[in-house]
Parts: structure tokens; sequence; C-alpha cells
């Protein structure tokens, strides 16, 4: 029954989430990222970005690729800062799992930094319970933090 009661719940209220992890690979000096994002609140949030109403983001038409579409809202939405510096984020790739679109990108050139400010703003201008959660490893333990609307930035501190 308790069941059944978290179901409609949920079915009543979606959960609007999305999960960021950071990683850094020392062999290749780059910052390794994955993110996990509802296929449907992203292409929501382009489509209003792009002012497409019948945007299908998994096959857009007129010239528009889903890598170009992606890649262009996270270069809007997920900001990476080393040591106050602002990186560049590349889109290596995607695929789609389930329900979520799942986005490989790399920061190039990395070397030693004492922190890192992680700016995720995927989806709040579209829902104001959107969650973003960030997992950061870097010659260390995880270190984690929720992103929202009204908290869209932390920062991470790693003594070297």
């Amino acid at each position: 029954m308790l069941s059944l009661l978290y179901s409609v719940i949920f079915w009543l209220h979606p959960l609007h989430v999305s999960v960021t992890e950071i990683e850094y690979n020392e062999k290749v000096n780059a910052l390794q990222i994955i993110s996990r994002i509802f296929i449907d609140d992203l292409e929501t949030s382009i489509r209003a970005k792009v002012q497409k109403p019948e945007l299908d983001l998994m096959n857009p038409k007129d010239g528009l690729t889903t890598k170009g579409l992606v890649n262009d809202y996270l270069k809007d939405h997920l900001k990476v800062r080393l040591d106050g510096k602002l990186q560049s984020i590349s889109l290596l790739g995607f695929e789609e799992e389930n329900f979520a679109l799942i986005c490989y990108i790399e920061i190039e050139n990395v070397k030693d930094f004492k922190t890192i400010d992680v700016t995720n703003t995927v989806i709040t201008e579209t829902y104001d319970d959107q969650s973003n959660l960030v997992h950061v490893t870097y010659k260390g333990p995880i270190k984690s933090t929720r992103l929202m609307r009204d908290k869209p930035t932390d920062r991470f501190t790693f003594d070297n």
C-alpha cells in the first residue's frame, strides 16, 4: 500500500533531477565528466532556448543535430572554474539510456588545482524544483553537492 502511495505521489509530481560526475584523470590530464539528464526535460528546455516548439531533440530537422543542440545548451548551463579560471568544456558524445541522455564531456589540459567551482543550471530555467547533483572525485574521496535554482554554484576545495 505504501509503495502505491509513493507511485501516485511521483506520478502527480514528477522528479526533476540530473546527476553529474566529475573525475580527474591524471594519465591524460583531463577532467572527465558524465552528466545524466532526463531527455524530456532537456528537450523542453532546449525547445524554449531555440524557440522551436516542435523540436524533437533526438531527431532534429532543419540542419540541426542532437550533439550541436546539447553542446550549445551545456556550454550555457554547465560551467567549471579551476582556481577561479573558467574552463572550456567539450561534449565528446552522448548516448540514450532508458529516459536519460548520458553526456560525455571533457576538460583538457588540467594540472593540479586547489578549488573547483561548479555551476549547474541545467533545466532550472524550466523547472523551479530541478535538482542537479554533482559528484567530484579528485585525489581522494568523492565530494558531492546539490545545486538548484537558488544555489546554482558550489565550490570544492582540495589540499594538494
